[in-house]
């Protein structure tokens, strides 16, 4: 399930796609109908990861860090809330057996969960922001 810090952090990419002009972190939290507070948190968390840009001082705001088609929705997802995989078993980015299963090989859940994040991540990895932003506002789905 995608986390609530997840959704703002599209809501405010999606925004930022939009409007290539440096926006604030009030007015980012605005359009985003996010909790300026918390989406400064986000915006901080994805400035490291490079997909956003800031700058500081009264002048100060937000832009992408690269153009809106190159900023996948995975990545944004994975920079967030991390891997896309619904159990470490399957995960490309964080490998790792579960701790309640006796054998990878022969797991009768494994399959299913590792088709399940191939297709999650098939589609995440080819809706980027710009994909999102060229929808337009009024219909846009509300993550």
């Amino acid at each position: 399930m995608l986390s609530s810090k997840a959704r703002y952090a599209l809501r405010a990419l999606v925004e930022l796609a939009r409007d290539p002009e440096q926006v604030t972190a009030g007015e980012l939290a605005l359009r985003a109908d996010a909790p300026r507070k918390f989406l400064e948190a986000i915006l901080l968390q994805l400035a490291r990861r490079h997909i956003v840009a800031s700058r500081r001082g009264k002048f100060g705001g937000y832009v992408l860090a690269r153009p809106a088609a190159e900023i996948s929705f995975a990545e944004v997802i994975r920079a967030i809330d991390g891997p896309l995989a619904l159990a470490p078993c399957v995960s490309v980015t964080a490998f790792r057996k579960c701790d309640d299963c006796p054998d990878l090989e022969t797991c009768p859940l494994r399959e299913s969960l590792r088709r399940t994040r191939d297709a999650t991540a098939e589609v995440l990895e080819t809706y980027s922001l710009a994909d999102a932003a060229a929808q337009g506002p009024e219909s846009t789905p509300v993550l």
